[in-house]
């Protein structure tokens, strides 16, 4: 079960990457791409939802 999804706070819209994500029921994220909502979900358990995130910020995760 996923909570509704929240599209990111940076889009611009227009041709923009943009990525949507929702809560999943063990405290993980569920993600998907804003443009193409039916072309499948990515889903990251706690651990590597926060390892993700801690990647992006340091810079040494930038997709």
């Amino acid at each position: 079960m996923v909570t509704e999804f929240k599209k990111s706070s940076a889009s611009q819209g227009g041709q923009q990457g943009c990525i949507e994500v929702a809560h999943t029921a063990d405290g993980g994220r569920a993600v998907r791409d804003s443009k193409n909502r039916d072309g499948g979900l990515q889903f990251y358990a706690p651990a590597g939802w926060a390892a993700l995130i801690d990647g992006v910020k340091a810079g040494t995760f930038t997709g």
